[in-house]
């Protein structure tokens, strides 16, 4: 059965409301090849080990999209382990915070962000597709479970599937970018590499805009795939198909050449065999799409075969694990710095693997401008210590020395450490006291292991020299009342106190709570004590600005809502849709916190331990691990985000927020990150009138030519690096193919994971 077949069929899940749950929507019909002599997954065999001898190479082996494709979905299905799935998910499910309102969620958020999705009823709709024969083989089944956990585009929940995650990669071996000629006019999509010889003039022809993709007009074309992407806003989704210096500079931690080439989650996303592209002056262009695999296909001959080695068959007593190379993982050291990444200066102060840097601007009329990049958070704990020192030691340098405005460049930020982006908030505003207010959903597991792990933590005093380290993990987390504090700032007397519930429009939540971070183990919990309150220097909220590309989440969007609400710190947003429209700054996850299912079952687990009386209790139910056991990938996001001061009880998830400034990415700006730099700091202090429909620059008739496709070549960049900086470049560009994100990294406290 082919993609657009299966998704004909799971169309008809109306009990979803409008958000599909197909194992392949947006996936273009496959030309249909003759039947081979050998079966598709026989085939990968035979590609992956042509000798019959097995590999220790741990670099993937390309196989033809078709042929994986083919090859995934004829494994046939487990309907016992399906069946288990389906019963388990809930009991995680239960713990997403926005659960109930994605059924329902605000006339704005659906307006202008995404459709409702009823996900309990979209698992009941998938059971029934397998009990009417629609679902039959194991792709389709993780790909109807993937795609309908990637309706509520919540970048902390999901759940993929082991044969959608570990099995194959699939790519498009040509990276997009979507780039203003002059800042002004409409954005159109092009080739990066015709970008590059432009730059570096080492092409003869004058770059032609892309106007079709697989015969359909390129926006369209976009902006329908951007949506198979984990950010929210349409805007960030549509930014996140290119390529981008800030994704590339965090090597395997971040989304790579753009999700069009196949990085990040679009890794997942099944292709044809074939990518057409059209371009303006008339000519085509016909790319092979293909599969990467870790995956050790060894005496694979059928679909059958590799189901016996992911899935427990109804055949056999026995479980096994798929033989999978992984990636390698990150070195030690990352407390190191790097070599600068590809398309920036050199950084005044360089941070641990270029994770935060600190950067002046060169060129005149920008002496006084101090750039701080910080593209994650850390989500290793190797590198917490290094990171706070980084901020602190620059922007102390970069105060003494005479800068007094700062851009913080936020870009490809998918979050990491929550305290990290509360310890930089209180460096930049050392007086104000972090709201940060949070809430769980209410349910009873919630409650149980609240009541559990409160009713132990008398056993001890709080002391972060405390050696029962069990104790302390449980005195450290969120079901221990004395952890955090009220809304307003005050100690909870008791769990009761804490959990509630409390019912806000309909739906039943924990009680406001907020981190206390003078608490004695915070350490613990982040890696770093809370010293900005130290900080002697004295930036001016209208002095500084935060500049995303709408990948912003997790912590990402928590230091965001710090910096603007309380801050008053203004917000500018690169890139977006080809319009004139304003856009949102944050544009993934504003969730507060994300759960791994399996630190769920432990809690669960030391919860009944605790107390034998739970042994019967609705935590019983989590000691099964079907679900678990065939995850290649999951999260809950347990936590919403609440705004100080708002009494409507919408979650920030829930809430559409334009930047005060949009500014198009510009070509030079996809080769120099400079350029974006002076650009933000154009805007923000020299002539707002750059910005994005604020009146002189955005021209209707501009814009009816682009979406016709008539403005559609570049003209010869006005700056370029030229012989030996430019082939430096070029071939550090060339590297950036072999690069490979880093899926199998556990989800961090506040990070949405790239894939």
């Amino acid at each position: 059965m082919w993609p657009c077949e299966v998704a004909t069929l799971l169309g008809l899940a109306a009990l979803v409301t409008s958000s599909p749950i197909s194992p392949a929507d947006n996936v273009n019909r496959r030309q249909e090849t003759p039947t081979p002599t050998l079966e598709p997954c026989a085939q990968v065999s035979v590609i992956l080990n042509p000798s019959g001898v097995p590999t220790d190479d741990p670099r993937p082996t390309e196989v033809p999209a078709d042929i994986a494709y083919q090859c995934l979905t004829s494994i046939p299905l487990n309907v016992t382990s399906a069946k288990a799935i389906l019963f388990e998910l809930p009991l995680y499910l239960n713990w997403q915070s926005t659960l109930d309102v994605l059924k329902d969620p605000p006339p704005e958020y659906v307006e202008k962000v995404q459709d409702p999705v009823d996900i309990l009823a979209g698992l009941d709709t998938i059971s029934a597709f397998i009990d009417q024969g629609y679902i039959s083989d194991e792709w389709s089944f993780g790909w109807a479970l993937y795609r309908l956990l990637g309706a509520a585009h919540d970048g902390h929940l999901a759940y993929i599937l082991d044969v959608v995650g570990e099995i194959f990669s699939f790519s498009r071996p040509v990276p997009l970018v979507s780039v203003s000629e002059d800042g002004s006019k409409l954005p159109a999509v092009f080739a990066y590499t015709d970008i590059l010889g432009l730059h570096f003039k080492n092409i003869s022809y004058t770059p032609s805009a892309i106007v079709k993709i697989d015969d359909q007009d390129a926006n369209a074309f976009l902006e329908d795939l951007s949506q198979q992407g984990s950010l929210q806003d349409r805007d960030a989704l549509y930014n996140n198909l290119f390529y981008n210096l800030a994704q590339i500079s965090l090597g395997v931690g971040g989304s790579g050449l753009g999700g069009f080439t196949g990085a990040g989650r679009g890794r997942y996303v099944p292709l044809n065999p074939n990518t057409t592209l059209e371009f303006a002056n008339g000519t085509k262009f016909t790319i092979a799409n293909t599969a990467k695999s870790y995956f050790s296909f060894q005496n694979v001959t059928s679909g059958a075969d590799l189901r016996r080695k992911i899935v427990i068959d109804e055949d056999s007593t026995a479980k096994f694990r798929p033989d999978v190379i992984t990636p390698v993982s990150p070195p030690p050291g990352l407390d190191q710095a790097a070599a600068p990444p590809l398309g920036y200066p050199t950084p005044v102060v360089p941070g641990p693997q270029n994770l935060i840097n600190g950067f002046y601007i060169d060129g005149p009329g920008y002496e006084n401008v101090a750039v701080l990049q910080v593209p994650s958070f850390v989500s290793s704990s190797y590198a917490e210590v290094a990171f706070q020192i980084t901020s602190q030691k620059f922007l102390q340098k970069a105060w003494s020395e005479g800068k007094t405005k700062l851009i913080i460049d936020l870009q490809a930020n998918g979050g990491g450490t929550i305290l990290q982006g509360y310890d930089l908030f209180k460096q930049l505003f050392p007086a104000l006291d972090p709201y940060g207010g949070n809430r769980f959903r209410y349910n009873a597991a919630v409650d149980l292991i609240g009541q559990a792990f409160s009713g132990v933590v008398g056993q001890s005093p709080r002391d972060a020299g405390l050696k029962n380290i069990t104790l302390r993990s449980i005195q450290a987390s969120y079901f221990d009342y004395h952890t955090d504090q009220t809304a307003d700032g005050k100690p909870f007397e008791s769990w009761a106190q804490k959990v509630g519930p409390n019912t806000v429009n309909e739906d039943d939540y924990t009680s406001i709570s907020r981190w206390n971070i003078t608490d004695v183990y915070i350490p613990y919990q982040s890696g770093i004590n809370i010293t900005g309150s130290s900080n002697q220097t004295r930036w001016r909220s209208e002095d500084i600005v935060l500049i995303t590309d709408g990948y912003c989440a997790s912590t990402c969007s928590i230091f965001a809502e710090l910096m603007t609400q309380q801050g008053h710190v203004k917000t500018i947003a690169l890139g977006g849709r080809s319009n004139a429209n304003k856009i949102q700054a944050v544009g993934g996850v504003k969730g507060a916190n994300i759960y791994q299912w399996g630190y769920i079952q432990q809690y669960a687990a030391q919860a009944i331990h605790f107390n034998e009386t739970f042994q019967t209790s609705a935590l019983k139910q989590y000691t099964s691990g079907e679900a678990l056991s065939r995850s290649y990938g999951n999260g809950i996001n347990v936590r919403d985000a609440v705004r100080l001061g708002d009494d409507s009880g919408i979650a920030l998830q829930f809430k559409y927020e334009e930047a005060d400034c949009r500014l198009y990415f510009t070509p030079e700006m996809t080769v120099s990150v400079a350029a974006i730099w002076k650009a933000a700091a154009d805007a923000q202090w020299s002539d707002p009138s750059k910005c994005i429909g604020s009146g002189g620059y955005y021209n209707p008739s501009n814009a009816k030519r682009a979406t016709q496709g008539k403005t559609t070549t570049l003209s010869p960049a006005r700056s370029q690096m030229r012989g030996a900086q430019a082939l430096r470049q070029m071939k550090a560009f060339e590297n950036t193919f072999s690069m490979q994100t880093n899926c199998k990294h556990e989800a961090h406290d506040g990070f949405m994971p790239p894939c």
